[in-house]
């Protein structure tokens, strides 16, 4: 078995140790099997590693348990991505608190050309299903990646919705990959295996503790290119999700709902303090995300050519993606953290491939 990929997951083992310092310390070292090869000394000279740390990543034991998570990887068909795999959501790589390690089981490209999360409260109306249904509906033609959180209500039923108009849905689990919560969505859950995938950061077994949600909420934001508010209080995982979404200037969309209805209000306050776009149909989001149905390529032959396009060119493309105006150079270069000769090399191929334009000031937009 490789040993990076166990030493990655042992990192992950340790106490203490959060997704940045994972990062940093490969960072470091240079690779997740060097950590382990560090002194005491060295270790300590790493900022945010004290004496415990440093301690807890020279034990032999953690290890032994990395090798057993990916051996239950295999025997469960679970992909564990690590932050430096090319098949790392490209979404997320440049979000500072990403997880840098996912559980994924399924079938999909999680670098679908066209991603929306939908999200709302789990005491979804009669109005909220209808929304869900027409909005799905309306989405077809752009043949989207569907992402939600399969909790009750809005999540579950833009799943269905997803797989019932033939849509790739992914769902975001706050517990391990192996226990589906709630319960009752398992059936959907399995079928989201061959039209989608189950995602997670949490290791197998975790149960779906409460404090394991709004960590979740984050991958939903980060995944998608527009969050869209179905229903929702002016408390909840929901709104949560919204404020994530913004942080990370993601299009936040919410639709209107009735004065007086108390799962109505979180989308009504969205709206009216500016944190999110009125939605009132797929036009709107068509606009705003310059979203085109094309003409001459389905969806699913553009997210074919993505497929196979080279890593670096896939993260350049999403950081334009994520840019309404064209984009500076200086700042395709700090987002991806390539050199500037390198960027150069892979802004040219992708104009050759006709997927980027080149304008005066050095200034890019994606085609």
């Amino acid at each position: 078995m490789d040993q990076e990929r166990i030493s990655f997951v042992a990192l992950h083992l340790v106490p203490g140790v959060g997704d940045f310092l994972i990062k940093q310390l490969v960072s470091y070292c240079g690779s997740a099997e060097e950590v382990f090869r560090q002194s005491s000394a060295r270790l300590l000279k790493i900022p945010g590693i004290g004496e415990i740390t440093a301690r807890a990543i020279q034990e032999g034991k953690l290890l032994a348990q990395a090798e057993k998570e990916l051996r239950k990887a295999e025997r469960e068909f679970t992909q564990i991505l690590f932050f430096t795999d090319k098949a790392y959501p490209l979404r997320l790589r440049g979000i500072d608190d990403a997880p840098s390690m996912l559980y994924v089981k399924g079938n999909i490209n999680l670098n679908h050309p066209k991603t929306i999360a939908l999200v709302g409260t789990r005491q979804a109306t009669p109005y909220g299903k209808e929304q869900v249904e027409k909005l799905i509906e309306d989405l077809v033609p752009h043949a989207p990646l569907v992402i939600s959180g399969l909790a009750y209500g809005i999540d579950i039923h833009a799943h269905k919705l997803a797989l019932r108009h033939h849509l790739p849905t992914v769902a975001v689990l706050g517990s391990g990959i192996d226990v589906i919560y709630p319960a009752a969505h398992k059936e959907i859950a399995n079928k989201m295996v061959d039209q989608g995938a189950l995602i997670t950061e949490n290791g197998f077994g975790t149960a779906p503790d409460a404090h394991n949600f709004p960590a979740r909420n984050r991958i939903i934001a980060g995944l998608c290119d527009a969050l869209i508010v179905i229903e929702a209080a002016t408390r909840g995982g929901a709104l949560i999700t919204a404020e994530i979404a913004n942080s990370y200037n993601k299009d936040v969309f919410a639709i209107p709902g009735n004065l007086g209805s108390i799962y109505s209000e979180g989308c009504n306050k969205l709206i009216k303090i500016h944190k999110a776009n009125l939605l009132t149909s797929v036009k709107d989001i068509e606009y705003i995300m310059n979203w085109n149905v094309l003409d001459t390529k389905s969806e699913a032959q553009l997210s074919l050519d993505l497929s196979m396009l080279e890593p670096d060119e896939l993260a350049v493309l999403t950081v334009l993606k994520e840019k309404k105006n064209p984009t500076l150079i200086d700042e395709i270069c700090f987002k991806t953290g390539m050199e500037q000769g390198l960027l150069a090399s892979v802004l040219l191929s992708l104009e050759f491939k006709n997927l980027v334009a080149s304008l005066p000031g050095k200034m890019y937009r994606r085609k």
